[in-house]
């Protein structure tokens, strides 16, 4: 039986200048192959560089690129996969202030949160629906967003790479 195969998008929001060819590097060791990686200047923090990168490859990718990312603190960035056949898609966050922040993805964009998280969070709360909407966003990476978010806006007007359906 063979691997589904899916795609995604990595999205490096700031990293400092000499750290860029590592981080191609590490995409080539992930993915098997060459890659040409386009890196611009990050408006959001002088000095600091961003790209965009669009990856096909077998369901499981995304995880082997954010391995490979690991120990790289000083790197703010974005790691999709889009759902396959019998995998769900996801998304890793990472923040220098935070770490790494993991969620499922539906193909629609939405993030997951499953039953037993739910039921853990309920439990929890005791009751508070502050306390819920709290942990519930903390499950959401609400902290993650909020950090990324002047990085992302800085990167609109870079150019824009379209996804397709797989499977």
């Amino acid at each position: 039986m063979s691997t589904p195969h899916t795609r995604g998008v990595v999205f490096i929001h700031s990293t400092p200048a000499a750290l860029c060819p590592h981080i191609q590097w590490a995409l080539e060791a992930a993915l098997g192959h060459r890659v040409q990686v386009e890196w611009v200047k990050q408006p959001a923090a002088p000095g600091l560089m961003r790209t965009e990168f669009t990856w096909h490859g077998p369901a499981g990718t995304g995880a082997r690129i954010t391995s490979a990312f690991r120990g790289w603190d000083n790197l703010r960035y974005e790691v999709t996969e889009d759902p396959s056949p019998g995998n769900d898609g996801s998304r890793w966050q990472h923040t220098p202030n935070l770490g790494v922040h993991h969620a499922t993805m539906s193909a629609s964009g939405d993030l997951l949160i499953g039953e037993n998280h739910l039921r853990e969070v309920m439990k929890l709360a005791q009751g508070s629906g502050e306390a819920f909407g709290d942990m519930v966003d903390e499950l959401l990476g609400r902290d993650w967003d909020a950090e990324l978010d002047p990085f992302r806006h800085a990167g609109e007007g870079a150019p824009v790479r379209w996804l397709h359906k797989v499977g």
